[in-house]
């Protein structure tokens, strides 16, 4: 689901771009990164909708998780009351209420799986990351590449109008469709409702998911069925993996019916992905990145200190910190880096290698720091634009 600042901060080491607006995240994780909850990581952290082996490990459905202790449970329906009150105050009306917290019982899974996120332990230390060629192999693989460019085929009608709508390339969207629940095969099956409120009672970020469980009933409220409010154990849900805040700020109606489906539209879910990218900052034209071939005894920026980037990232300080220093493209050129791909000569980029020195290098520009607020992993961002790249590949 990546990482966004608070309103209007703009994070050191980018190059200069649109100011970002609002708070919204789509994925759990990055917004509890951006809040402290857990540590940075190049891996991304498993708050996407689990696929079948890891659902079936878990027995996320809602009723199959064993029930809390009698004290727990009973602190946690008067938990219950408090944030129904809260709904109530904002507007929901007492059927939704009522339907939405019927038979609602603490999820200890939930905590459990929260509570093994990387970095989330109390004094959990840095370790250094895997290598990125297996998440790769993984996550950019031919069913994968290949499912992708079929749908681009089944969706290209209107994916055309959505690109020239919100200036962010369809196979962007396909690819964050891809990562997240593999073009819609898996969504989760946990009780959204079931999960934020046992998130928001643990307390570590009771305001956040105090706020979420109250944006779930007011979608609701508009119509949706509980039966239908299902996802990651995280709370969230749909193609795209959008909490439900992010669904009451940003979601579309790609295909102007009147409904914002990001279950099973595929209009919908490509305008939504979009909407957020536009919203994040995302440049139109300019790509996300490219394959950067990097000359004989090169300056590396993860043995030299010349390439190494003078600034702090407020937010995801150990994914932004394995990039080097902006350059344009053209002063890349200069130093005998052979970019790929066409990049304007006064486009601002950074190097990263995330294998290390000696293997596959790219150079990021600043549309890549918008699929890192989508999930800001290094890792995930690296695996949809270049999953991105090879639907493109196709055309």
């Amino acid at each position: 689901m990546m990482t966004r600042t608070k309103p209007g901060v703009i994070v050191l080491g980018s190059p200069p771009r649109a100011r970002r607006s609002g708070a919204g995240l789509s994925c759990a994780v990055a917004l509890w990164v951006a809040t402290g909850l857990i540590a940075s990581s190049d891996t991304p952290a498993a708050a996407q909708a689990q696929n079948p082996a890891e659902a079936a490990v878990s027995a996320s459905v809602a009723g199959d998780a064993p029930g809390a202790d009698a004290t727990t449970e009973a602190r946690f329906q008067g938990f219950l009351q408090i944030l129904s009150a809260r709904a109530r105050a904002e507007g929901v009306s007492e059927g939704t209420i009522q339907r939405m917290t019927a038979g609602l019982t603490f999820n200890p899974r939930v905590i459990a799986l929260d509570r093994s996120q990387p970095g989330s332990g109390v004094g959990a230390s840095p370790s250094a990351p895997p290598d990125f060629a297996p998440y790769r192999r993984a996550h950019v693989d031919a069913a994968r590449i290949a499912a992708g460019r079929a749908l681009y085929a089944t969706v290209q009608p209107y994916a055309a109008r959505i690109e020239a709508r919100y200036g962010v390339p369809a196979p962007i969207l396909l690819a964050i469709w891809g990562n997240e629940t593999n073009f819609g095969r898996y969504h989760g099956d946990f009780d959204l409702a079931r999960s934020l409120a046992t998130l928001a009672f643990e307390g570590r970020r009771r305001d956040l998911f105090s706020g979420e469980f109250v944006a779930l009933l007011k979608i609701a409220d508009m119509g949706v069925p509980r039966s239908q409010l299902v996802g990651s154990w995280a709370g969230a849900f749909g193609n795209p993996q959008f909490l439900p805040s992010v669904y009451l700020r940003l979601a579309q109606d790609g295909d102007g019916d009147g409904v914002r489906d990001i279950w099973g539209n595929s209009a919908d879910t490509l305008a939504s992905i979009a909407q957020y990218f536009r919203d994040a900052g995302w440049r139109p034209g300019e790509a996300w990145g490219s394959v950067a071939v990097l000359p004989p005894g090169f300056d590396s920026p993860d043995v030299s200190g010349s390439l190494v980037s003078p600034l702090t990232s407020p937010v995801c300080a150990r994914v932004h910190a394995r990039h080097s220093r902006w350059l344009t493209a053209r002063e890349w050129r200069a130093r005998g880096v052979r970019i790929e791909k066409p990049l304007a000569d006064d486009t601002l980029a950074a190097l990263i290698e995330p294998d290390g020195p000696g293997k596959t290098a790219f150079l990021l520009t600043g549309n890549y720091r918008v699929i890192l607020e989508y999930n800001c992993s290094n890792y995930y961002a690296l695996s949809v634009g270049l999953l991105a790249d090879e639907i493109a590949s196709n055309l």
